[in-house]
């Protein structure tokens, strides 16, 4: 007799249950239909009651909310998913998470939450009974309550969906690592329309199924989104399943809206779906896999916009149109017959038979959700800073570039992180990860390759370089996934980093904002735990895109972060490759914040030894006393301050020409590398105190200031400190072309000799020689012009200049 193995024995056993849960009998449709009408009852008294939650009474107009706020019509849909996929988990014990694409169907998930007592044990005041019931109902899309859609508020969610478009790449980035839990990501068809969500549907082609979790997308099909139809809803089926299949997904159709035979219908396409993703999973642990992408299932489900609502109001179709989309009935409080539809809707789903006489769930509706950390609203994995574990770093002082005098030699800063990430992949194989665009060997980070590949699970060819199945440096030409990936990774308690071109950051900058409200509003939340930071590198950046042209020039991102809140933005310009690895490792290990750093690929000037380093970035702003002529004992005639690499390179020999051309012209040099070091305390928890701010800047000398960013910025961070329109500030003032790297400089009027200067247009006392100097700077500048129109590159003592053994350490 041949034996039966394991893979086998498991196979057979999900097949089993596979058949069980695609033939649920009487009680369980009972169940089913019980918890699907409470969640429908529930939604539509948090959209209009603030009194008589059980409809003890007849409704009057006091009953109702004065503003009538919310979403109905997606709300059906995403609880007719939710009550199943309870019953799946019940079942079969299967860890998932809930990811609503429609966010603003955020009652529904409120609703859901509240049934399986999740939400009562947040929150407890929202008790399961009829006062607790009044609280729900009032809080909704309140002063002092909760938003209108699946906000960090909701237990159970990672995924904010007020900004359509990132379901997705959430979802994958979830499963990932992650190879026990399922996420549920159901795709609005409004959403579908959006550009983000047309580009996530590639997650397929990443996940591997020995190592990750299973993503099920549904795609929620109602053909109407808020004043009109959807372009997917309006296509015929055909064309959207050969679309879905051409992506790689095994598509599944369930449609209708007859019950109970749609309980019937969705039961059996969900366990065909589980049943088909356990099946790849199996094979794929077991040894029984050829190592190709499977095609792992998709459901579409159609069903009626603002299903069981009002057929007609005013004699106009409602259901099954745009117009259910928000509010059906607006004008409930002013309009007896609206005020009747109302009332008759809402009894129309029998909540005598739901909520008992003390307003708490029936048995026969508690009976379908699961138990326990089971509970979608309850998953440790949507509370992902529980399941966080510290990342295992690798001593980055071992990394450190030799310098043995500041500003003589030059390194790629990047390819030093690079091996930083190289051995974190090694001593972390299932807690970290890099995202990046297609750029992660332009961006000097390559070193992660001698450990991992990049993710594929499409076709490879002989000719590929480090690609492959079982890799783990993530790499897909979309900023928006490779954003969404890392915050589904991040808020599910694991680690990692996204990488890009610093011009291309600003595709996804909403993405870096959204994500950083759900890190403040969460901060509010005490039973939100912390999660790994969002750590954002920039680089190949505006002032070294040079060959590239003024579509690559753009440090936009900067501008974005710095507007957010002061607990949880970061912004870090280290100006060499110690300094950068001093802040990625205080960025590894951080929680809940987002994390900025931005530094060139290109080979650039070192200036700190690595304890210098550490004691630099540890303060985030210092005097170079080095750089300067400043000895300390009075004010200096000039500050040259900087932030950024190439621009920090410009100050240092700004400060070196004064130095030599205009001897006993006193000059301090301040770095800055942690940008939230300029705002005042009350302003930024970096912000330093007055007293360091006065020792570096004083409170009365001018300070030139070259930027790595928008001056602006430097403006807006200095408000309120002495005397802060002494600051003059140079930065990236929107000139580029396709030139020399020096050449930027000189456009945005930040190149050294634009800085010398400044330095003597603004100095209180106006030195000996300074009108020569300035007669000098001005010239080299009509040189530069000439030579590189004639060279095709930098003058040789801006090309190779360097401190060389000028500057020596006090």
């Amino acid at each position: 007799m041949t034996a039966i193995s394991d893979n086998q024995l498991a196979t057979r056993a999900d097949d089993e249950t596979a058949r069980e849960l695609a033939a649920p009998n009487e009680t369980e449709i009972a169940q089913l239909d019980a918890w699907w009408r409470a969640a429908n009852y529930l939604t539509i008294g948090q959209i209009y009651l603030q009194g008589n939650p059980l409809l003890r009474e007849p409704l009057t107009p006091a009953h109702i909310k004065p503003r009538l706020l919310g979403h109905w019509g997606t709300s059906p849909g995403l609880a007719l998913i939710y009550a199943h996929v309870s019953r799946l988990i019940r079942h079969t014990g299967q860890q998932a998470i809930y990811l609503a694409g429609p966010g603003h169907g955020g009652p529904a998930l409120v609703a859901a939450g509240y049934l399986e007592g999740a939400y009562t044990e947040i929150y407890p005041k929202i008790s399961q009974d009829e006062a607790g019931m009044l609280r729900l109902f009032r809080q909704f899309s309140s002063p002092g309550g909760i938003p209108s859609h699946v906000s960090v508020t909701t237990p159970g969610s990672i995924h904010e969906g007020g900004e359509l478009g990132y379901v997705l790449v959430h979802a994958f980035g979830a499963v990932m690592d992650n190879p026990d839990l399922l996420a549920i990501a159901v795709v609005g068809d409004g959403e579908a329309e959006t550009g983000p969500l047309e580009g996530s549907w590639k997650g397929v082609s990443f996940l591997n199924p020995a190592r990750d979790g299973a993503v099920l997308p549904i795609l929620h099909l109602n053909d109407a989104k808020i004043s009109g139809p959807t372009v997917l809803g309006r296509k015929d089926p055909a064309e959207v399943r050969a679309l879905l299949h051409g992506h790689g997904y095994d598509v599944i159709e369930v449609e209708g809206s007859d019950l109970p035979g749609m309980h019937y219908r969705f039961a059996a396409v969900l366990a065909e779906a589980w049943g088909k993703i356990r099946a790849i999973q199996t094979a794929a642990r077991e040894g029984d896999w050829d190592g190709s992408r499977p095609r792992w299932p998709l459901i579409i489900l159609r069903s009626p916009k603002g299903w069981t609502g009002p057929d007609e109001v005013d004699g106009i179709t409602v259901t099954g149109t745009w117009r259910s989309h928000q509010v059906p009935l607006s004008g409930v409080r002013d309009n007896p017959e609206h005020l009747a539809i109302l009332e008759r809707w809402l009894r129309s789903y029998r909540p005598e038979e739901l909520f008992d006489d003390a307003g708490a769930p029936t048995a026969g509706v508690l009976a379908l959700p699961p138990r326990g950390d089971l509970r979608m609203g309850a998953s440790p994995h949507a509370n992902g800073g529980l399941l966080t574990r510290d990342l295992e770093i690798p001593d980055f002082r071992d990394y450190a570039v030799d310098v043995e005098r500041p500003g003589a030699s030059r390194a790629e800063s990047t390819r030093k992180l690079g091996e930083l990430m190289r051995d974190v992949y090694t001593r972390n194989p299932d807690n970290f990860r890099l995202f990046c665009p297609d750029e992660t060997n332009s961006n000097r980070l390559g070193a992660v390759f001698e450990v991992s590949d990049r993710a594929f699970m499409e076709r490879v060819s002989p000719g590929d370089v480090a690609i492959g199945r079982d890799g783990r440096v993530m790499e897909v030409l979309s900023e928006h996934s490779c954003h969404g990936w890392l915050e589904g990774y991040n808020l599910t308690g694991r680690h990692g980093m996204f990488a890009t071109y610093e011009a291309f950051a600003m595709v996804s900058a909403s993405q870096t904002v959204q994500h950083g409200k759900w890190l403040q509003e969460a901060r509010n939340l005490p039973w939100r735990a912390e999660v790994p930071s969002l750590n954002v590198l920039l680089t190949s950046t505006a002032w070294r895109n040079d060959h590239n042209g003024f579509s690559h020039q753009g440090p936009g991102l900067i501008q974005v972060v710095l507007t957010q809140r002061g607990d949880i933005a970061r912004v870090y310009l280290p100006p060499d490759a110690n300094c950068l690895l001093s802040v990625a490792d205080h960025c590894f290990r951080s929680r809940s914040y987002v994390n900025l750093i931005v530094i060139d690929k290109q080979p650039q000037l070192q200036y700190l030894t690595m304890d210098e380093a550490i004691e630099h970035c540890t303060r985030g702003a210092g005097v170079w006393e080095w750089a300067g002529t400043d000895d300390g004992t009075s004010d200096p005639d000039i500050v040259l301050a900087c932030a950024g690499d190439v621009v920090t390179m410009e100050t240092v020999a700004a400060a070196q020409i004064l130095k030599e051309r205009l001897p006993g012209f006193k000059v301090r040099v301040v770095n800055v590398v942690d940008l939230m070091t300029l705002p005042r305390p009350k302003d930024h928890p970096h912000g330093m105190s007055e007293t360091q701010f006065t020792e570096l800047f004083t409170d009365t000398v001018d300070v030139v200031f070259s930027f790595h960013g928008y001056p602006g910025a430097i403006h807006q961070l200095v408000h309120g400190r002495p005397d802060a329109d002494r600051f003059r500030v140079r930065g990236f003032i929107e000139k580029g072309t396709t030139t020399t790297p020096f050449d930027m400089t000189v456009r945005n009027q930040a190149s050294r000799y634009h800085l010398v200067m400044d330095a003597i247009n603004n100095a209180k006392r106006l030195p000996r020689g300074a009108t020569v100097l300035k007669q000098w700077c001005e010239q080299q500048l009509a040189k530069h012009d000439a030579y590189i129109v004639e060279h095709l590159e930098d003058m040789p003592e801006v090309r190779d200049w360097s401190l060389g053994d000028r500057a020596q350490r006090g």
